[in-house]
């Protein structure tokens, strides 16, 4: 993108914030101020209500009347509140941020200038960190391992400039993740069969596959209260079902033949755990996720002619975004997306 058409871009493009929002009246108000706070001017903020019972509406139609409420009939869980939402956005880039989170005020500037300085990019991965200790990590963007398991770069490390450097990963978690429009047109929006956890994860490798990068932006900084809800026993359960899914939709053939017993392998390990805690509740719904991942493997195997249709990557280029098995051992999907808020 020429210089010229980079200010062309920064000076017209609309951002659209979706918020996903259920029974969150409570958090709603310090979200919308930030966004009320942010310093570039074209902004439209949707807030998809999955029927909400407290007064979220009420909260919404008094006290912020230039918000886009989309009342859904009912609870539609994190993946169709989202992409209620995103149908009905009218922005050249969208975000999806969650309910709990404080953005700063440079935070849509700084990711509209680097959407613009990076044409290869579909989406943006902020830096997130936690609300209550604005020092430690949730959030570097997504990573993908070799073997199957997903996570969160620096999740409860401590920022200390480790990950002060823009550059590319694998995928942006869905708590603040934005997108570039013809990316959501070309690969399709959230898949709602996974409808609580990794469906950011999916969305980045059709993106990965059709081509796309993912660009961390250091300098768009969220705040987000982690566990403010979720975690535990339903989390665990969908945790060990879509991790199952995201390797039967997306993993290519090329290097499933090439890692599979990697992959076969972490599998094992996690069930491995769960067995051994099985007294815990959280272990259980674990133990149960990984088998409703493999009943459901025939749905998402009709997916995956889908997607892998749209692959234009090669194998060396998705070589060099996934991160060897033996990294971020201590961060794998059971500390991070586990704990995102879910509507």
């Amino acid at each position: 993108m020429q210089k010229a058409d980079s200010s062309f871009f920064i000076r017209h493009s609309t951002l659209s914030v979706v918020i996903p929002n259920w029974n969150g009246a409570h958090h709603l108000p310090a979200c919308l101020d930030a966004l009320r706070r942010q310093t570039y001017p074209h902004v439209e903020v949707i807030v998809a209500d999955n029927a909400s019972t407290d007064d979220s509406l009420e909260l919404l139609k008094r006290d912020y009347p230039e918000v886009r409420v989309m009342a859904l009939s009912r609870n539609l869980g994190f993946t169709g509140a989202c992409n209620a939402g995103l149908r009905a956005a009218t922005g050249d880039l969208i975000a999806l941020l969650n309910n709990d989170t404080e953005v700063d005020a440079r935070w849509i500037e700084t990711v509209v200038e680097t959407f613009a300085r990076h044409p290869e990019a579909g989406s943006v991965a902020s830096k997130m960190l936690l609300f209550d200790r604005r020092d430690t990590f949730h959030t570097a963007g997504d990573f993908y391992r070799l073997d199957g398991v997903p996570g969160n770069r620096g999740v409860w490390q401590k920022d200390e400039g480790q990950f002060d450097t823009e550059e590319h990963v694998f995928s942006a978690c869905g708590g603040s993740a934005v997108y570039r429009r013809a990316l959501l047109d070309q690969v399709g929006l959230l898949d709602e069969d996974f409808f609580f956890s990794c469906e950011d994860v999916d969305i980045g490798w059709r993106a990965q596959l059709a081509g796309w990068k993912c660009v961390y932006a250091p300098a768009a900084v969220v705040y987000h209260k982690l566990k403010a809800t979720g975690g535990g026993t339903v989390s665990s359960y969908y945790d060990g079902r879509n991790f199952i899914w995201l390797i039967a939709k997306n993993y290519p053939s090329g290097l499933w033949r090439q890692y599979r017993g990697l992959v076969l392998r972490a599998q094992l390990r996690i069930a491995g755990e769960a067995l051994q805690a099985w007294r815990g509740a959280a272990a259980r719904a674990r133990l149960r996720g990984m088998l409703a991942g493999l009943v459901g493997l025939p749905r998402m195997m009709k997916k995956r002619s889908v997607v892998q249709a749209l692959r234009r990557a090669s194998d060396d280029d998705l070589l060099r975004i996934l991160t060897p098995a033996h990294e971020h051992t201590l961060q794998r999907m059971g500390n991070p997306h586990t704990n995102r808020r879910r509507p």
